[in-house]
């Protein structure tokens, strides 16, 4: 079939703009289903959301451009409802593409008056202003708030609710609302939330998945609502968590994952079987998501339904950004669309929009298609963003050997690269091929792959307990955060990473249990020492103008780069704000000591205030200074001002 859908006869035919899915008002409900290669399709009408049989069933009309439509003089608010579509003599159940609400599980869809799942104050509830810097926290509804020790309720642990809890425990410390609030951060990065299938809902309230299994892509998911069984539940409870985010001075990035479905038998390819599926030349599945399938984003009902559903994300739970899973395998045309239409609505740069420029596997696109990845990032927006694998990987070590050291780990260091991933990649040749910082994201961990406290265990001490928080860990941890902070870009980290989160060794734990997954909330007080380091790390990056540039001259504010001896590197930045203001420093020096022994650096000819250093990064509030030539610690950095 992919010849056909690819044909341009098919693309004139049957692609509308015409709004898909069901909607309900006092003057009545309309269904309408985007069904082109359909001979007949019956719309079932049932009282739940699981379980029994069609109370109704009735035949729906077709239509120009291959839509299908029903319109009931009744309010059908709260119904449940699915199609049965029959394509070439075989006829395939399916719930509604463009469902806005669903039953248990997800395979039944759910007219819903969206108006009535707002809680109070939802009106006016308003992202903070767009900070001067981007620090990205990534985090799991489920992981983040199980821990008895985060200081939420047990019944709303996992549970959106949870992220909405405020105040300080009994033992005075923060709960993980609170905890989030006092690093500086300024985005939290939601793992997916949308309807996933890799857990029932249904099941243990323990049962754990990272959720990157798409069912039902503009759904909340029910697993994390207190009642899964009834759709609207699990809206409103959403939206409460995105307003109490808000309201904490925090934006929310949504995880989204359009690259690929939890299988074949899902809405859309029971649907329209398999006009939004790549399909190799012998007609298979395409996986290069490396999950059995991979979506059609180049074709234009696809593109599409990808679009709308941003927009609607965007629109209806004022979601302030999108991460994309698996980028790679959308195409450029389409990322760069989401760009612009996102701008024309919201104003320019008001989302951030960003994702992973690579894929699981050998992708089949369509011919002439570009897709969104490393090789093309010069052909994307340069509001859009992508994951710098070149940055963690210098610093932290490669990811393609468990006890390979990078930069802060006993790897060979180089400053030259250094001054590379200072500088965003910007102007450092084919690879990480960005035009300006706006679209790298700088970052050492995130859900994918070791911790980064895994990670150093690994290089420096492969026998250590992973739990035991040796000297050496936290210095080479310390160490890997201040080069972090020091590069320009989105900064991204992982939840748990300031105070040493680790998964005991475990690299994928997308399906280990929450014993493995879930984030200990005693070891935040255990490294009390780490979180504050990179509280001052965040604030200080904040009043940092050469750092925080995002724009395409960014990269030339590196003025020199040298080696003072073997292992020590030292990068001089241009520090001046806009129109020579903004700034009480006009030069930076960053040293790096990644040697076992102090290293004494000869100064440029000046006072220089010692901003942080290996064990401190709250110096800059002082008034320490440093003349003539400084001494950095052993496995640290040095952070001077002018």
């Amino acid at each position: 079939m992919y010849k056909v859908f690819d044909s341009a006869d098919f693309r004139e035919r049957f692609h509308t703009d015409a709004p898909l899915g069901a909607f309900c008002g006092e003057h009545g409900t309309r269904f309408t289903l985007w069904a082109p290669t359909a001979q007949q399709v019956t719309l079932r009408l049932y009282d739940a959301g699981d379980g029994g049989f069609a109370r109704e069933r009735i035949a729906m009309t077709p239509g120009e451009r291959g839509v299908w439509t029903y319109d009931d003089n009744r309010n059908l608010d709260g119904t449940y409802y699915d199609y049965e579509i029959e394509v070439d003599g075989v006829t395939r159940g399916a719930g509604d593409p463009y469902a806005r609400a669903c039953g248990l599980n997800g395979w039944r869809s759910m007219v819903i008056d969206l108006a009535r799942t707002n809680p109070d104050g939802w009106e006016d509830d308003r992202a903070p202003e767009r900070p001067v810097q981007d620090v990205i926290y990534e985090l799991h509804v489920k992981d983040f708030t199980w821990d008895a020790a985060g200081g939420v309720p047990e019944a709303l642990r996992g549970k959106y609710l949870g992220l909405t809890c405020e105040g300080t425990q009994m033992d005075g410390m923060p709960t993980c609302l609170e905890h989030i609030k006092s690093l500086g951060v300024t985005h939290v990065q939601l793992m997916p939330v949308y309807d996933y299938g890799s857990v029932d809902e249904a099941g243990a309230p323990d049962a754990f998945n990272w959720g990157y299994d798409p069912v039902n892509y503009n759904v909340p998911d029910g697993s994390y609502s207190t009642d899964a069984s009834r759709g609207e539940v699990r809206i409103r409870e959403l939206k409460q968590m995105i307003a109490a985010l808000h309201r904490s001075g925090l934006r929310v990035v949504m995880d989204v994952v359009y690259n690929h479905t939890y299988g074949l038998d899902s809405c859309l390819f029971n649907t329209v079987p398999w006009y939004f599926y790549r399909q190799t030349p012998r007609g298979k599945a395409s996986n290069g998501s490396g999950c059995g399938n991979e979506i059609a984003s180049e074709r234009s009902m696809a593109a599409r339904y990808i679009a709308d559903s941003v927009m609607y994300w965007a629109e209806e739970y004022h979601i302030d950004g999108f991460r994309f899973d698996l980028m790679g395998l959308l195409d450029v045309h389409l990322m760069n669309r989401i760009r612009r239409e996102l701008d024309k609505r919201f104003g320019k740069g008001e989302k951030i929009l960003y994702g992973e420029p690579w894929r699981g596997g050998k992708s089949h696109p369509r011919g002439g298609t570009m897709l969104a990845d490393k090789g093309n990032l010069r052909r994307l927006d340069s509001g859009i963003g992508a994951f710098c694998d070149c940055t963690r990987d210098a610093i932290k070590g490669t990811l393609m050997n468990d006890k390979a050291g990078g930069f802060a780990s006993g790897g060979e260091f180089n400053a030259d690269w250094m001054a590379c991933c200072a500088r965003g990649w910007v102007s450092c040749g084919d690879a990480f091929p960005v035009k300006a910082p706006s679209q790298t994201i700088t970052y050492l961990c995130c859900h994918d792959d070791w911790t980064l406290w895994d990670k150093l265990v690994l290089a420096l001490d492969p026998n250590l307990d992973y739990a035991k928080n040796a000297p050496d860990i936290l210095r080479a941890n310390r160490l890997a955060a201040a080069m972090l902070f020091c590069c320009q870009g989105h900064l991204f980290m992982l939840s748990g990473e300031e105070f040493g989160r680790t998964k005991m060794g475990v690299r994928n734990s997308y399906r280990s249990p929450l014993a493995i997954n879930r984030i200990d909330w005693k070891r935040a007080k255990e490294n009390a020492a780490l979180v504050d380091y990179y509280k001052g790390l965040i604030a200080l990056r904040k009043t940092l103008p050469g750092l925080c540039d995002l724009s395409e001259n960014a990269a030339g504010r590196i003025r020199a780069v040298w080696h003072p001896m073997g292992g020590v590197g030292v990068i001089e930045l241009d520090n001046t704000g806009k129109n020579g203001e903004g700034s009480a420093y006009d030069t930076l020096l960053m040293i790096f000591n990644t040697t076992k022994e102090t290293a004494r650096v000869e100064l440029p000819q000046s006072t220089w205030r010692v901003l942080a250093d290996g064990e401190n990064s709250g110096l800059w509030r002082g008034t320490y200074n440093a003349e003539g030539s400084a001494e950095a610690a052993p496995v640290s950095a040095l952070i001077l001002g002018r």
